[in-house]
């Protein structure tokens, strides 16, 4: 048997992706070690699987459709998409699936690397198979924290699992366009692949067992909709899947249910028992915290029976319930990322990410005990108010904080302002351009409570809606935050001449 080799450090992080790295380096600047345990690639799935591939696939054809938009680049807009290009760029953006240069990162950084698998054995305890062949027993002096990002679902679809399917990493990471796609799920995952596969000459089919985009204002998630079948995307909504079958030459069947039906009791838009044929199926039904094989069973976290396991944290990631977490001044397990469970976004786990690392810090410092207060570099307060989320579709949707319907839920007396973007600088950057604005106004208060908006390029709208929600900017202190002319930005003014300022 291998011997076990015993190291000790500050901080133990289980998960190397975007969410660990960033915890790791602030418990570093806070002056203490860190080791970080990854079996798979520095960097983890945003860097290799989702952010920057998927964007990379994205990009290229929302710029040729933007150049098509405008007249007299129209005019010299003279081919497709090239495919093999397209697919060359993504490569460049993965590094080509190597880590050598976050690796090096982490190195120059001063934080520790062990390749491995990792998981608890007791408070403070961890250890780790190596990939190197040799066995670690790992005791962290101050906190471990679980870093260890998301895993997809798989629905309950007759056959599936007898048969190969594309998860989002089989999807971003492809050498080649299949002929035909078919995509299970109407989330963001799945419009932005179903479009990019679309313009890269895939014959696409969506099917969703509800809308498109459901957590998403319906006026902004129809402007989504439009521009995939623009693109051709088949759209089958409020549709479920019956079942899924390997054809003899290695295609595949999906037989439909039909679905329960849209809103208001309107059917699905497929009849029971119509089919789709595709090459490929890519499933993205959502994602859930991959919290299995990492013993939190030994320190009292297990899933409930028939359930899946999900933390409950506090505003710094600390871990509820789990042993000797609750201690006075001994806290020691953490959650950060998709593995709290909370918004499962690269940049929000970031943030939450540095509260965590700095918290830990400042704990072993002795200047934090308890909870932080609200909106101090130790707590994840962002979180409950102003969560940023970007659909990269063409065209693009936008959204931060609370929608109407999350304000009335949280008990908000909340009213909406919502228009057609249609201002100078919408006109000039595309003809026939087509968007739309909302913004969510807390009414005792008069500040924001949240915006959305759909259409070409919004993106870059977002952030503006992101620091007055944050910030609280009353709105009649906004009224004086004027857009440049002749830019899309001007639709704030519209929405705050709407509102009646």
């Amino acid at each position: 048997m291998t011997p076990q080799l015993e190291r000790e450090f500050d901080v133990i992080v289980i998960g190397a992706g975007a969410v660990g790295e960033n915890v790791a380096d602030r418990v570093v600047r806070g002056g203490l070690t860190a080791v970080l345990i990854e079996a798979e690639l520095v960097g983890g799935e945003c860097s290799y699987w989702a952010c920057m591939p998927s964007k990379a696939l994205l990009r290229p054809g929302t710029a040729l459709h933007g150049a098509q938009t405008v007249p007299g680049a129209r005019e010299a807009v003279t081919r497709t998409l090239d495919a093999a290009a397209v697919l060359k760029r993504r490569d460049y953006f993965t590094s080509h699936w190597q880590d050598d240069g976050q690796v090096k990162w982490v190195e120059d950084t001063g934080i520790e690397l062990i390749r491995g698998h990792g998981w608890i054995t007791a408070p403070r305890q961890v250890e780790v198979a190596g990939l190197d062949g040799n066995s670690y027993a790992l005791t962290a002096r101050h906190a471990v924290v679980v870093a260890t990002g998301s895993t997809p679902n798989q629905p309950p679809v007759e056959g599936l699992h007898d048969i190969e399917y594309w998860t989002t990493r089989e999807a971003t990471s492809a050498r080649a366009v299949p002929a035909r796609l078919a995509v299970l799920g109407g989330g963001v995952a799945g419009v932005e692949l179903a479009q990019a596969y679309a313009r890269l000459g895939s014959s696409v089919t969506l099917v969703a067992r509800g809308g498109l985009l459901g957590a998403f204002p319906g006026q902004a998630a129809d402007l989504v909709a439009a521009g995939l079948r623009a693109d051709g995307v088949d759209l089958r909504l409020h549709t479920g899947t019956r079942s899924v079958s390997e054809n003899d030459d290695g295609s595949l069947t999906l037989v439909l249910d039909g679905g329960p039906g849209g809103p208001k009791g309107s059917p699905g838009t497929g009849p029971a028992g119509a089919s789709v044929t595709a090459d490929k199926l890519l499933v993205t039904t959502g994602r859930h915290p991959a919290l299995e094989g990492i013993g939190l069973d030994s320190v009292g976290l297990s899933a409930p029976e028939g359930g899946t396991l999900r933390l409950a944290t506090d505003s710094t990631g600390l871990v509820h319930h789990a042993a000797d977490n609750e201690v006075p001044g001994r806290p020691w397990l953490y959650a950060a990322g998709d593995a709290a469970g909370r918004a499962m976004l690269t940049h929000q786990g970031k943030y939450g990410a540095r509260a965590t690392g700095d918290a830990i810090a400042a704990r072993a410092r002795g200047e934090l005990t308890g909870e932080p207060a609200l909106w101090s570099r130790f707590a994840q307060t962002a979180y409950d108010h102003a969560v940023p989320n970007v659909v990269f579709t063409d065209p693009e949707l936008a959204n931060v904080g609370r929608t109407a319907a999350q304000a009335e839920k949280d008990g908000f007396r909340a009213t909406t302002v919502e228009l057609p973007i249609q201002v100078a600088g919408s006109s000039l950057h595309a003809e026939h351009y087509e968007g739309w604005a909302q913004l969510v106004i807390d009414e005792d208060r008069k500040v924001l409570l949240g915006a959305t908006f759909a259409g070409p390029d919004v993106a870059e709208l977002l952030h503006a809606a992101t620091i007055a929600v944050v910030g609280e900017v009353p709105l009649d202190r906004l009224w004086h935050a004027v857009p440049s002319y002749p830019t899309i930005s001007e639709v704030w003014l519209r929405l705050l001449e709407e509102y009646g300022l």
